[in-house]
């Protein structure tokens, strides 16, 4: 219960943009050499709304850096850690991120965007600038100014904090190309347009293309085996332990057939008599949840502290789980217990 918990909190966490129908492309060969020309046909094929080039795709960290000087800094900001991304134009619309403040990049509508940088609002924060448009910022040796403010996105994990983030303008260096699909057209129609495009200018090398939101799911593979290792061995121990219980309850109801004869001769009622079967193995299941629900609460504790961004275990987590363990108990032991309880005394006591 808790894992799942935990995988469902941060898969239902705000990305911070939008992950439907992105498409990214590792640039290789003479796709840097061509990319105006890919650029422009991209956008006149009609496949895509939006194209921008950026340094890795947008759910993966291919960066980060410390040592920066801006506008009202210490000598203590230098130990501030930053994430660094890279965009030349069109990566608010293409991603259909939040901008809270001025404006995208965008090097083809203004050429001084060269030395342009977008932050984030965790930069912003960090930085400790109330009105960052225009600011001057000091980073990979050079001076570079603020033209806008974007709302903070998961880049790494989703399990952890979102770090500050600095995305530069075209000085810097770049590796992948990101594409927002047109939704008019169907993927496929759209994909085959793409690869024409990029097969034209870039023959010598495949059409190697990722979904956005299938690299983020990515990020939960190692999290979700954790889950379904542990649903797996934990049926397997309801499974073993009801398997118990069966056998169990077999043999006292078999030792107790003359008892149970006589007492529904004196009058027991079936329920009477269930319960006299099942109750010393309902005080052990009592007995054995009350020692593992503290050990499972301090080892999925531990676990948790992994993870920066996680859920706060329930109490309710534990009466639900404990109401269930008893509920598959009542139903391994009712058939046979009633079974017992319904047979004819007149057999069980024939001997007598």
């Amino acid at each position: 219960v808790i894992v799942t918990r935990q995988i469902n909190h941060a898969e239902n966490r705000n990305s911070g943009y939008d992950k439907k129908g992105i498409v990214f492309t590792i640039m290789q060969g003479d796709v840097e050499k061509n990319y105006g020309l890919i650029r422009n046909e991209l956008l006149q094929s009609g496949a895509v709304s939006s194209v921008t080039k950026t340094m890795g795709p947008i759910s993966q960290k291919w960066s980060d850096s410390w040592g920066f000087s801006w506008t009202g800094s210490t000598e203590a900001d230098k130990k501030t850690d930053f994430l660094q991304f890279s965009t030349d134009a069109g990566l608010v619309a293409t991603m259909n991120m939040s901008l809270i403040q001025g404006r995208d990049i965008d090097v083809f509508k203004y050429p001084t965007d060269s030395t342009a940088v977008l932050i984030t609002e965790k930069a912003k924060e960090a930085m400790h600038l109330k009105d960052p448009i225009g600011a001057l910022l000091k980073a990979q040796g050079r001076e570079w100014h603020i033209v806008g403010v974007i709302k903070s996105f998961i880049i790494e994990s989703p399990y952890d904090n979102i770090l500050p983030m600095i995305i530069y303008g075209p000085k810097l260096w770049f590796n992948a190309i990101h594409y927002k699909l047109n939704p008019a057209h169907g993927t496929k129609e759209n994909l085959d347009k793409i690869e024409a495009v990029f097969k034209k200018y870039n023959a010598d090398y495949p059409f190697d293309y990722h979904f956005v939101d299938g690299d983020y799911a990515k990020k939960f593979e190692e999290t979700q085996r954790v889950g379904a290792l542990s649903a797996l061995f934990a049926g397997l121990s309801i499974f073993i332990s009801c398997l118990g219980l069966l056998g169990l309850i077999i043999f006292i109801a078999e030792t107790k057939t003359k008892e149970i004869g006589v007492r529904k001769v004196l009058g027991a009622s079936v329920i009477g008599i269930t319960t006299l079967l099942s109750k010393e193995f309902l005080k052990l299941i009592a007995i054995s949840f009350a020692i593992a629900a503290p050990v499972a609460w301090w080892a999925m504790r531990l676990w948790l502290m992994n993870y920066t961004y996680r859920v706060t275990i329930q109490w309710w987590w534990f009466l639900f789980t404990g109401a269930a363990s008893l509920a598959i108990a009542l139903a391994t032991l009712s058939y046979h217990a009633i079974r017992a309880a319904t047979a004819n005394p007149v057999k069980a006591l024939r001997s007598e």
